[in-house]
């Protein structure tokens, strides 16, 4: 199998190629940045592509048997200038707008366009909890989700399977949870603000294999809540964080500590969401990491 990736230097996406490799499949590599790639992946097709622009990078989808859309402005790193909101919305909407374009003029076409979204879809809130089924939000990063998906909808007219995938935090050596771990080494691990937020999460390990069961399962198509089944609060987090590495999880971040560093972007980390996986659940997906716990034991202690 023959599957296009976008994103494949990324958290989630070098784990992906690995994985394809190991099961004998061939990835393509869609890339920004080529000798990026060139080091992360020396012995693989790598075509260079700009997310936003059509361009000859279209034809090597043809012959894929199934695209892979993991790309997009990282949300949570930069303050949110009108500038980087700007960014971080085209990234995604126009990306998916041209990844699509191509699954269309391909001959022949891809079977499946597994595409992710983010569960800044529903908004936020500290009470809700919410399913696929649950309406959109009404705030930045809702209405950047809704345009993403919007755009992904639109590879149906080609005759396409779409899978969307709306992930919550991944879990892993790295990402976010690199940047929580210092503090707790440190002795000065602690919730961000009021710890009362909705942490949803995956495991790393997890939303790789649901993208591989996506790919695979013809009878899996449409939304599904890439997110572990049981949510946490930030401070059952912490402390589920302190607890395996033998450190205090007591020390509590002011809010004003992320407002001052990522504004309007904060919000990320300050406010969440309870999400549930209740689509993924009756597909028979199954997690090999249901558990924060498990999942942090795994992630700190082969690390």
């Amino acid at each position: 199998m023959k599957v296009a990736i976008t994103g494949a230097t990324g958290f989630v996406g070098s784990r992906l190629v690995e994985r394809l490799q190991e099961q004998g499949h061939q990835p393509l590599i869609l890339t920004r940045n080529r000798t990026t790639a060139l080091n992360a992946f020396p012995n693989l097709e790598i075509v260079a592509y700009t997310p936003t622009k059509s361009g000859s990078w279209q034809q090597a989808i043809a012959g894929c048997d199934a695209v892979v859309n993991l790309a997009g402005e990282p949300i949570a790193e930069n303050r949110w200038t009108p500038k980087h909101k700007q960014e971080i919305l085209e990234s995604r909407r126009v990306g998916t707008q041209k990844i699509v374009e191509a699954i269309t003029l391909a001959n022949p076409k891809p079977s499946v366009l597994i595409n992710t979204s983010a569960i800044g879809y529903y908004g936020t809130s500290e009470t809700a909890s919410f399913d696929e089924t649950s309406p959109a939000g009404s705030d930045f990063l809702a209405e950047v989700c809704q345009a993403w998906e919007a755009e992904a909808q639109k590879v149906k007219e080609a005759g396409v399977r779409l899978v969307i995938l709306r992930s919550g935090i991944v879990l892993g050596n790295g990402g976010a949870l690199a940047k929580m771990i210092p503090p707790f080494k440190l002795f000065a691990g602690g919730p961000l603000g009021t710890g009362k937020q909705w942490f949803s999460w995956i495991h790393r390990e997890d939303i790789v294999n649901l993208i591989l069961f996506a790919i695979t399962q013809p009878d899996v198509e449409g939304v599904f809540n890439a997110t572990a089944p049981n949510p946490v609060r930030m401070s059952e987090l912490c402390q589920a964080i302190g607890e395996i590495l033998n450190r205090p999880s007591w020390l509590p971040v002011p809010s004003f500590v992320p407002e001052a560093l990522l504004g309007e972007g904060a919000k990320v980390v300050l406010e969440g969401q309870q999400v549930l996986p209740k689509r993924t659940i009756s597909k028979g997906f199954d997690y090999q990491y249901p558990t924060v716990k498990q999942a942090l034991s795994e992630i700190l202690t082969s690390s």
